[in-house]
């Protein structure tokens, strides 16, 4: 409640005058701000009516002994905050207006002898100590809504990127209002990144949204129980630092093809899962689905993927340890060598030789000559299989 109460005649004064008032202050503040000079953003309507209102609390508080009703500021910080009004330009309204009331308030207080120097000191104090807190109640109520409004977009975000991995968005009106509040392109280049989470509720790549803004790459994610799934939208340009920036995370991920329409982005999350499942027993590493289509469409059918491994492979897994191990090394070896039995001695320090003893001994053992190109299709399958059946 004020100390020092301002006489009567002012405020009468002051109260029959407050439309005015609060039109010039309105009308000032578009001078001085210039995010209130944006009608689109912030309507004139609502600045006039702030003013008023909170003109008209401020002159009746220093003649009653009420408390402040912090409503008025209060409702005005949330509305700046939905109007996306920045909280320090919200607060220097708050103070250009107390410098106005106090302006207003001196201007008139000159009319009449009455009210002294000494009076107006007291009421200075009083006016400064309802602006801090005004700014208080503003500030606090700017807060409050604008990590409301956070949560709320968050919340619809997440639900929009659901709806397009799930294929719900599909009609060309609502993908693109869904475009626009996820700020991907209408159109373009894009892949689906899937990671696995080391523990649920927990993202794989912290913080990949914002990395990956930095670099300019336009990202939306959702978070799973057990997975952190992504869509980008990435030009081919770009698409190296992405993964950079991936792997940097020292997480699981796969990542689809590239596709150009917004409604495949359920199949290329279920080809990033599959590039994911490719990676097999490792601890961390990013998989493209494009890198090996034969691995990824092995891991699509992993009871077929077993049948494979044994009805190919059964023979030289069931060999002693030492013998396998050498002949599935030397095997994938020579496949990675391009079939070259010298290009895989090389790698391997062994005779080339040597190495075609060890082939033909795998012939032996699966029945299949490795000069059958359908052969060797079957026992690359097969490779590419084992890492996952031996999961």
């Amino acid at each position: 409640m004020p100390q020092t109460a301002m006489p009567t005649t002012i405020s009468e004064v002051l109260l029959e005058r407050i439309d005015d008032l609060g039109l010039r202050l309105a009308q000032r503040f578009l001078v001085e701000l210039e995010t209130y000079r944006n009608e689109a953003q912030v309507p004139f309507e609502t600045i006039h009516t702030s003013c008023t209102r909170n003109l008209t609390l401020m002159v009746r508080h220093f003649t009653s002994d009420a408390p402040l009703d912090p409503e008025p500021p209060k409702e005005t910080g949330r509305l700046r905050a939905q109007q996306g009004v920045p909280l320090a330009e919200t607060l220097h309204a708050f103070r250009i207006g107390f410098e106005f009331l106090w302006s207003e308030l001196v201007a008139e207080a000159r009319r009449h002898p009455e009210v002294t120097d000494a009076v107006l000191v007291d009421l200075a104090a009083e006016v400064w100590a309802l602006s801090g807190a005004y700014a208080v109640a503003v500030a606090t109520a700017y807060r409050e809504m604008s990590s409301e409004l956070m949560l709320r977009r968050e919340h619809e975000r997440s639900v929009l990127v659901e709806a397009l991995f799930t294929g719900v968005i599909a009609d060309p009106a609502t993908l693109g209002e869904a475009t626009r509040i996820l700020g991907l392109p209408a159109t373009g280049r894009y892949v689906v990144v899937a990671a696995d989470v080391s523990a649920a509720g927990r993202d794989a790549l912290p913080g990949i949204e914002s990395a990956l803004r930095g670099a300019q790459i336009i990202s939306a994610w959702r978070l799973l129980p057990d997975q952190q799934i992504g869509v980008l939208s990435l030009p081919e340009h770009r698409e190296a630092q992405a993964f950079r920036i991936i792997r940097k995370h020292r997480a699981r991920a796969g990542v689809s093809p590239s596709y150009d329409a917004l409604t495949e982005t359920p199949q290329a999350l279920h080809f990033a899962r599959l590039a994911l499942k490719g990676l097999g027993a490792r601890a961390s590493g990013v998989a493209r689905f494009d890198d090996n289509p034969l691995a990824m469409l092995v891991a699509a059918a992993p009871a077929e993927a077993e049948r494979l491994v044994r009805v190919r492979l059964g023979a030289v897994l069931a060999l002693p340890h030492e013998e396998r191990t050498r002949l599935l090394e030397t095997l994938e070896t020579w496949f990675r060598a391009g079939g070259s039995a010298a290009a895989t001695g090389e790698r391997l320090y062994l005779h080339a030789n040597s190495v075609r003893y060890r082939l033909r001994r795998v012939e032996e053992l699966t029945g299949l000559s490795l000069t059958d190109p359908a052969a060797v299709r079957d026992l690359g399958a097969a490779l590419e299989a084992l890492p996952l059946v031996r999961r």
